[in-house]
């Protein structure tokens, strides 16, 4: 009986001012939500939240395109197998393994595919790894970089936006499996200073 006389004797003004204070408890919590989400904002702009942008990355395509000299085939046959593996479909634009395959030849058809498009990235590889990156740099739109680790793979993606990455044939197979991780893993930073250093490299003219 006692707990139903508190109920009666239960002023409706503190019913009211419970309900005002849920409503301003929902509106802390908003606020507190939209701080969190200004805090990802200025985590996702931070340059050097390198992983954090990784993971946000949207992925356009799983189409890689590859192309090599005689000298990089095996190496371009064993990437290839790796990359389906993996998910990927792998795009071969030459050569065949002929001793007067001409890197250039390859180096062209690959930038022209990843300067159109028809593949999100290129991996390039010949003999040194020189020889066909300065090919397919003579396509516009096409940022090639030779590379020899993933440490340099990693800033020629952050702050290059490299689309396409070449290497040696020779190489060991096991460090040339981590730079194609790495060029598939690292994502552009998206700084403005590097937005406008690409503007100019893409839209150069003599």
């Amino acid at each position: 009986m006692k707990k139903s006389e508190d109920t009666q004797n239960l002023n409706i003004e503190d019913i009211i001012v419970d309900d005002d204070k849920s409503t301003e408890s929902l509106k802390e919590e908003e606020t507190v939500d939209k701080k969190d989400e200004a805090s990802l904002e200025e985590i996702v702009k931070n340059d050097y939240q390198e992983q954090t942008m990784v993971q946000l990355e949207p992925v356009v395509t799983n189409k890689i395109g590859i192309a090599s000299d005689h000298r990089g085939y095996k190496m371009k046959q064993k990437i290839t197998k790796y990359l389906n593996k993996k998910g990927y479909i792998v795009v071969d634009y030459g050569g065949e393994g002929l001793s007067n395959d001409d890197y250039t030849e390859f180096g062209f058809k690959l930038g022209k595919a990843v300067s159109n498009h028809d593949v999100e990235k290129g991996i390039a590889i010949c003999g040194s790894g020189i020889g066909i990156s300065i090919a397919c740099n003579k396509v516009k739109k096409v940022r090639c970089a030779k590379v020899d680790n993933t440490s340099e793979v990693k800033w020629a993606r952050r702050d290059n936006d490299a689309n396409i990455i070449a290497i040696s044939g020779k190489m060991p197979l096991f460090r040339a499996k981590d730079i194609v991780d790495a060029f598939l893993k690292y994502s552009f930073n998206g700084a403005e200073r590097y937005k406008r250093r690409i503007a100019q490299l893409d839209d150069y003219k003599d």
